[in-house]
């Protein structure tokens, strides 16, 4: 530093002998005294020091998170914190050729002891506590950690990272100190990185320093005006009162030329009005010359640049500056030493919750190694491990039956399912044929158990009740009906009109039954997790004394497929059996259609059929969801007015005005000119709903059980043969009396056979068969087909593995907590 060589002697007044010796005297025995405190305090910080240095390797080994004090270094990419980590070192290993600012954190464990003369650095290895050997040459330390940075980031693939290489310096002329060198700061990538670089490095940054555990170390060259600094706003993000953050001004000999006045020197070093009145920012001044000196030179070129610099500002500046008020922070040798007390202080305020911390984390660690050594036991004691799986399975059976019956526990706000929701996961979105949105009541509460089954039960019910008898072409009429004539029966129009119900009735509600037994196992299968999580929070403490079945994952994926295998059984039985319900309402010997309440129907002016078991089974279940809406819409969208309940929708209008054409004196002997229903005597009420089989006394007509007589069937025989496509009325009697029978028949599928399948083909064998089925598809089986579920190949190879790092982990941060004991018990 030849700009700043130029010294003066300063002229020492020489001190009387005698009074000197005088003061020696006086000064000899507290000078002992206090030589003796010095030095116990020096061995108690090197304890804690050596302490904390082998816990935080441990916790970089093993991923600990453990809150140990640590210094972390951030700033721009060219503000001089590799110099500044070279010059802490007191030796120099061209670190700034790395460029490793830019790519991965390094870890400087820096280790006073005097009686390494020559620097020792040891790396420790990438997935491991252990240190490899010692590195002495320069080069070779910048080497290791270019390639050690290239090889990781080669293989995860990134430009970044922000797992840290850990470099362990045991030196004489380096103090006990640890700082954490993260990557600069950037404005662009350089090329050949990607462009989002600048905010990973940021981001990683951020994260690394943002435990309140951890102190700043943020380095600005003095060139950069505070108004303008492109980081202090991120430092601010961090730390937003720089309560934890030094603020280091590097460079400062740059600045020197521009302070002529004792006053600019003054509001230069206050920093006044930027950072606050309690934030002293240090001003530090390296050595320039790169070249090739020996560890020695280095270390006087540094205090030499301290000497110069404050000699400028003494000399060269007029009046001087606050010496008193900004002497301890202008130099490096200042900022080595506060470094030092700071980190120093701060490892003895630490020290009681490192300890507490400790104590925790060796009983977590014990606690998962003991669980590790309870499953390799497990291995070989087959007769145990058989006895708490069945424990296992038989808790989570007897949970899955208490859903069923009704629970809030887990929440239901969590692990319940509104109707959308479980639309959308069950993969059936809507009903087949239904074209508005059926909303059923609590649609959007989230259930699950029983209740869920209800509300999709009632979705189901409502989606049915949406259909009605679909239009039917008159080339389907007259095939049916001209087909009964071609052989001779009689009542053509009654049976053809049954027909088509019947074929309607297959056609649409076949595919509404697969889906609600679809639905229905979908809401069971999810009842496997909420029956698990209860297993894990109510019988936690018992089944840890009893088995614990945690980690052996061949075993729950067994049961969890043998369970939704027992459920996918239940729906497919269903399906079967609903199916035969089907077949047989809509079979052409069922009486369905014939029964005397629906045949009384057809000539009254009442419903055709009763709808008071259908309107109790929709209103019963109550709606809880905060509005009514819902429920209007549904009862409007889903449940057929009373006046239209047994009309194709669409055949309202023309069922009127055949009424109008029937509602007339039916002669003795027909003609015919006339419609169907005047040769048959249909006769239709004023309401238009129903239609009236029968005729006045004097016609040779009559109804018994749904059949029409011989004498009325002679004399319309040939009648049948008639243009049905010119006979408009016949056309529509045959589809109003079509509806008629297909809401019987949904009425009687729906109501009476449907919905009690459903119910004792689902629930029931969940709460009486589950168990056993489950016990006899994992139990009942051979010793080596059930050891299949928990030993998989190399499972015992992981375990034993896991067990060897455990117990490694265990000696570490045992041998760090007994050393943490002695350290308490000493301050």
């Amino acid at each position: 530093m030849a700009a700043y060589a130029l010294t003066t002697s300063t002229p020492i007044k020489t001190p009387n002998p005698k009074a000197h010796s005088a003061a020696a005297r006086r000064v000899a025995q507290p000078s002992h005294s206090t030589n003796a405190d010095s030095s116990a305090a020096s061995a108690d910080f090197k304890s804690r020091f050596e302490a904390y240095n082998r816990l935080q390797a441990a916790a970089f080994a093993f991923g600990e998170k453990l809150p140990i004090p640590e210094i972390v270094a951030v700033g721009g990419q060219s503000d001089g914190k590799s110099s500044l980590l070279e010059a802490l070192l007191g030796f120099r290993f061209n670190v700034r050729e790395v460029e490793m600012g830019t790519r991965r954190p390094l870890v400087l464990q820096m280790v006073h002891d005097p009686t390494y003369l020559e620097p020792r650095c040891r790396f420790q290895d990438e997935d491991s506590e252990e240190y490899g050997c010692p590195v002495v040459l320069g080069t070779a330390i910048a080497d290791l950690i270019r390639s050690r940075t290239e090889a990781h980031l080669k293989k995860i693939g990134a430009a970044v990272s922000s797992k840290p290489i850990v470099m362990r310096a045991e030196y004489a002329h380096c103090p006990n100190l640890t700082i954490i060198d993260t990557p600069g700061f950037v404005l662009k990538a350089k090329k050949g990185e990607p462009e989002n670089t600048p905010n990973e490095i940021l981001s990683m940054v951020k994260s690394l320093a943002s435990p309140p555990h951890r102190l700043l170390l943020f380095l600005q060259q003095s060139s950069v005006e505070w108004c303008s600094s492109l980081w202090l706003d991120s430092i601010k993000e961090i730390d937003p009162t720089f309560k934890r953050t030094i603020i280091v001004v590097s460079k400062f000999d740059n600045r020197l030329k521009e302070f002529s006045e004792s006053w600019e020197v003054d509001r230069y070093l206050s920093a006044s009005g930027y950072l606050g009145d309690n934030t002293h920012p240090f001003f530090v001044a390296l050595p320039k010359d790169r070249g090739m000196v020996t560890n020695e030179e280095f270390r006087r070129q540094i205090s030499q640049v301290d000497l110069d610099v404050l000699h400028h500002l003494r000399q060269n500046v007029k009046g001087g500056f606050n010496e008193e008020k900004f002497e301890p922070f202008i130099g490096f040798g200042c900022l080595r030493k506060f470094l030092e007390c700071e980190l120093q202080k701060r490892y003895k305020e630490a020290a009681p919750a490192t300890l507490a911390l400790l104590e925790q984390r060796c009983s977590e660690v014990s606690l998962e190694l003991g669980r590790i050594e309870y499953k390799l036991q497990a291995t070989s004691d087959i007769s145990h491990l058989r006895k708490s799986a069945m424990l296992h399975a038989a808790s989570i059976c007897t949970h899955v039956g208490a859903l069923i019956d009704g629970a809030a526990d887990p929440a239901p706000e969590q692990w319940g399912k509104s109707t959308v929701e479980e639309q959308q996961e069950s993969g059936f979105g809507s009903w087949p044929g239904v074209i508005a949105a059926v909303k059923p009541p609590n649609c959007n509460l989230r259930l699950y158990g029983g209740a869920a089954f209800e509300r999709v039960m009632l979705e189901f019910r409502c989606a049915t009740y949406s259909i009605e008898c679909p239009p039917v072409s008159r080339e389907k009429v007259a095939n049916i009906l001209l087909a009964h004539a071609g052989r001779g029966g009689g009542g053509g129009i009654v049976e053809a009109a049954a027909e088509i119900a019947r074929a309607a009735a297959r056609a649409w509600f076949a595919p509404i039954l697969d889906t609600a037994c679809e639905r229905l196992a979908f809401v069971l299968r999810s009842l496997f997790d909420l029956a698990v999580e209860r297993n894990r929070s109510h019988d936690s403490d018992y089944w840890r004394k009893n088995g614990d079945m945690d980690g052996y994952i061949g075993f729950h994926a067994a049961l969890r497929r043998s369970y939704n295998s027992f459920v996918n059984g239940l729906s497919k039985h269903c399906k079967q059996l609903v199916r035969h319900h089907l077949d047989s309402v809509t079979s052409p010997y069922s009486q369905v259609c014939n029964e005397p309440d629906f045949l009384g129907g057809i000539g009254s002016g009442s419903n055709s059929y009763p709808r008071s078991n259908q309107i109790q089974s929709i209103s019963y279940f109550l709606d809880l969801s905060e509005s009514t809406g819902a429920q209007e819409e549904m009862d409007q969208e889903n449940v057929p007015p009373k006046d239209q309940q047994n009309t194709t929708p669409g055949k309202k209008m023309e069922s009127k005005e055949a009424l109008k054409e029937s509602q007339m004196t039916i002669p003795e002997t027909p003609s015919p000119d006339l419609p169907v229903d005047a040769v048959l005597g249909v006769r239709k009420k004023d309401n238009g709903n129903c239609l009236d089989i029968g005729g006045r006394k004097r016609q040779a007509r009559t109804v018994t059980n749904g059949r029409i007589s011989d004498a009325t069937r002679n004399q319309n025989s040939s009648f049948v043969f008639g243009d049905i496509a010119k006979s408009g009325s016949s056309y529509i009697d045959i589809c109003s009396l079509a509806a008629q029978h297909f809401a019987r028949i949904r009425e009687v599928l729906i109501e009476r056979s449907a919905s009690s399948a459903l119910n004792s083909g689902f629930l029931t064998p969940c709460r009486e068969r589950l168990i056993v089925a489950l016990g006899l598809e994992l139990f009942a089986v051979t010793d080596e087909n059930f050891m299949d579920m928990f030993v998989a190949p190399g499972a015992i190879d992981v375990l034993q593995n896991e067990r060897q790092s455990l117990q490694k982990r265990e000696k570490i941060l045992q041998s760090c907590l007994n050393e943490f004991k002695n350290i308490a018990r000493a301050l």
